[in-house]
């Protein structure tokens, strides 16, 4: 299966699951709407793939699977709207649209990222699934990765900095929790979801997981001063106009792109034992660092 082929097959049923699920509730209509436009503004579905991947190394992706990767959007969401408000990153553009507080209103966009934030859990804990311990197992993980252990500490710690000079060792403690956390999860989530339990198996998913996560931060890092507005789909160079901590500013274009491809090739020697079975995971690798946008 290509990675085209993969991309679609993993939206499609993300997709179908999510849509299934966010039942109308009558007396929140225009929440409701809000939740979808954020859910459904064309994200490339990058931690869903990730689930999907993981997920068929160990079996057949299952409903549990599909919550997860639901789930995981869900959260990814959220974070993108409130990250968009005016007290945070400020934006008036995502993925070349107006922001949900734009589209909607200030309040009306915390409501709705609050709302897709226990939707997340909502879909996880789920009795139709009937495995509650690796249902709690997979709450547990969520947790870790999107709360204050994970990325609203990286939010936290980013919102802190800017303006200010730190070293590399911060930027990357930052990554690891703001960006790298829901990664890992969507990884460890999807083999979770299909079996998976050896401890040497999901440490080797865990180390491809830590050097995907920080890629995806210094990619995004680079094409912020390298793609235009429109291939971006939000504003160019938004992050060195909010004079925020970045990768090419410690260590210049060339050397932030020389890290990408360093960790590029750590992600793919950490699943080399899986053999033909990572292809997938190793297509998004690929993706993860030479994407535009």
């Amino acid at each position: 299966m290509t990675l085209n082929d993969f991309s679609q097959y993993a939206r499609q049923r993300v997709d179908a699951y999510l849509t299934h699920n966010l039942d109308q509730y009558k007396p929140a209509d225009h929440l409701q709407e809000a939740m979808a436009y954020s859910l459904f503004n064309g994200g490339k579905r990058v931690r869903p793939m990730l689930t999907y991947a993981a997920a068929s190394l160990f079996g057949e992706a299952n409903s549990l699977t599909d919550a997860c990767a639901a789930a995981i959007e869900s959260i990814h969401a959220y974070s993108l709207i409130h990250d968009d408000l005016p007290a945070m990153d400020d934006d008036d553009l995502r993925r070349g649209k107006p922001t949900c507080h734009i589209q909607y209103d200030e309040a009306t966009a915390i409501l709705a990222g609050d709302a897709l934030q226990t939707f997340a859990f909502e879909l996880l804990s789920n009795a139709k699934h009937q495995n509650t311990q690796t249902q709690l197992q997979l709450i547990q993980e969520l947790v870790f990765a999107s709360g204050r252990h994970g990325m609203v500490t990286g939010q936290m710690i980013d919102l802190a900095n800017v303006g200010k000079d730190i070293d590399i060792k911060a930027l990357e403690q930052m990554h690891q929790h703001k960006t790298g956390a829901l990664i890992r999860a969507s990884i460890r989530m999807g083999a979770i979801s299909t079996g998976a339990h050896n401890e040497a198996e999901l440490a080797a998913l865990d180390a491809y997981a830590t050097a995907i996560g920080l890629a995806f931060q210094v990619q995004d890092d680079i094409i912020d001063i390298t793609s235009d507005t429109t291939t971006l789909g939000k504003t160019q160079f938004s992050d060195e106009d909010a004079n925020k901590p970045t990768y090419p500013k410690l260590l210049g274009l060339e050397g932030a792109q020389a890290l990408a491809q360093s960790l590029h090739k750590q992600a793919i020697t950490a699943i080399s034992p899986f053999g033909d079975a990572a292809q997938p995971l190793v297509e998004l690798a690929n993706y993860i660092i030479g994407r535009n946008h």
